[in-house]
């Protein structure tokens, strides 16, 4: 049981809590310019960002809620905590993190997969990052890989200003206003012209406090001719009230560039997962968005693709598994801003025992993205009455000179596949169980083994309603 003590500004919404282990967390509940202006004095931001930070606030709270999509009416941000910092400072060195945060990180196998497959390892905890290294011979390349409020002081602080929120700013939608307010924590990578990241680099984030939210910006420029794989993993405990995720992922990939966006997320079914992600694709730059969705609540998330150079590519590759009082609404979105530009999406979604799971796509072509190609598949697997699956596709083409396609699918499983598994010695759940993980191959097959194999327990996980 926690102990909650009041140390400091308690007017202001500003109190510490702490515990029986070795948590203390600095917490700030409501959205008000005092406390965000405490915020900024806990950051030491630099004057722009503070006055970024009240400018979004104004945005906020003058930008109406969505009147669209799944029911939000649930999520109160007067009661929503925006900040909460672990009773540590972020170290380089594993052994230095405090250990109760340590043992919630090795159970979901970080830093194991960071010395087994993985060129360097952010690890998030409730609004700070308590982890960040890199491997000694890629910084060695020039890669930069680091937590953004480093990068926002050190040497890298006049490209964080260039470049932060330019793709998604505050004006987007109240949530991002929301996250341009109370943004903490996250990654800034950079990857140095010609230069090849061999394995993957990963940011996990782990929201652990009750009724607070997580904020996390990530940021990644991957300069001309470089290529990259970025993995980000999601998860949060179960509480009996409402919890918030709205971060921001801006992706910069230039000329010859291509960077790969991995993302596996099992958020425990209070959270609402607000989440925007945008990346900007220069000339024969590409940009594959992969993507596994396995919890939350409720989800916004569309990550949309902008191809402003000739022959740009996007690729977005996901699966969307939504269950007992889900309502997970997921997609993406593609503008074609030049010629000879193409885009292809593949997407499977599942609902179960009364889970809701709309897809949504948005390809624009624009009257000068003459002879661009795009095709949109979409997929979905009915397991059974109470579930439902919508697919919602839009179309905005601007010039005759494009090649279209769109095509969806709706389905259940049948019942002499599961027979045909059972006969092979399978019980019924596991021959379901199979069943659906085969479906959901799309996402599996594209991501590294260890990722993958996490993914189909995933879904075994969900098949039998073991998760949050």
């Amino acid at each position: 049981m926690k102990e909650k003590t009041q140390i400091s500004d308690v007017d202001r919404g500003i109190y510490d809590v702490k515990d029986a282990g070795n948590d203390a967390y600095k917490i700030e509940e409501g959205l008000t310019a005092d406390i965000l202006l405490k915020l900024s004095e806990e950051k030491n931001d630099p004057e722009w960002m503070r006055e970024f930070r009240l400018k979004s606030l104004e945005i906020f709270n003058k930008t109406q809620m969505p009147d669209w999509g799944p029911d939000i009416s649930g999520l109160d941000m007067d009661h929503i905590v925006t900040y909460v910092r672990p009773n540590t400072k972020m170290n380089a060195d594993w052994d230095e993190v405090p250990e109760d945060i340590k043992n919630t990180f090795e159970r979901l196998g970080i830093p194991k997969a960071e010395r087994e497959s993985l060129a360097g390892v952010g690890a998030q905890y409730d609004s700070e990052l308590v982890y960040h290294n890199i491997k000694k011979e890629v910084a060695e390349q020039g890669v930069i890989y680091t937590d953004l409020e480093s990068a926002l002081h050190g040497d890298h602080a006049d490209m964080i200003k260039e470049h932060f929120m330019k793709l998604v700013p505050p004006t987007d939608h109240k949530f991002a206003a929301l996250h341009g307010a109370v943004w903490s924590g996250g990654s800034f990578v950079y990857v140095p012209p010609g230069v090849t990241v061999e394995i993957p680099l990963q940011s996990y984030f782990r929201l652990n406090a009750p009724g607070a939210g997580q904020f996390e910006h990530t940021l990644i420029i991957v300069d001309k001719g470089a290529k990259l794989h970025f993995i980000e993993g999601c998860s949060a405990p179960k509480y009996n009230i409402a919890n918030l995720h709205a971060g921001c992922v801006e992706l910069f990939v230039g000329e010859d560039a291509t960077i790969r966006y991995s993302t596996i997320e099992n958020w425990s079914k209070n959270m609402y997962n607000l989440n925007t992600k945008r990346a900007l694709v220069a000339e024969n730059g590409k940009v594959e968005w992969i993507s596994g969705s396995f919890g939350s609540h409720v989800s916004y998330l569309y990550p949309m693709s902008i191809l402003n150079g000739r022959h740009a590519k996007a690729e977005f590759t996901g699966v969307t598994f939504a269950g007992e009082g889900q309502n997970l609404d997921t997609g993406c979105k593609i503008v074609h801003n030049a010629p000879d530009t193409s885009s292809y999406v593949n997407t499977r979604s599942i609902s179960k025992s009364g889970g809701i799971s709309t897809f949504r796509s948005s390809v624009v072509v624009n009257n000068k993205a003459k002879n661009s190609k795009s095709a949109v598949a979409c997929e979905s697997l009915i397991l059974d009455k109470e579930s439902r699956s919508d697919t919602i596709p839009a179309m905005d083409i601007k010039t005759k000179d494009a090649d279209i396609g769109h095509e969806a699918k709706i389905g259940r499983i049948s019942d002499e596949a599961v027979f045909y598994l059972m006969s092979r010695g399978l019980s019924e759940d596991e021959a379901r169980a199979l069943i659906v993980s085969g479906f959901a191959d799309n996402v599996s097959k594209e991501l590294p083994l260890e990722y993958a194999v996490e993914m189909n327990n995933l879904i075994r996980l969900e098949m039998k309603g073991s998760i949050g």
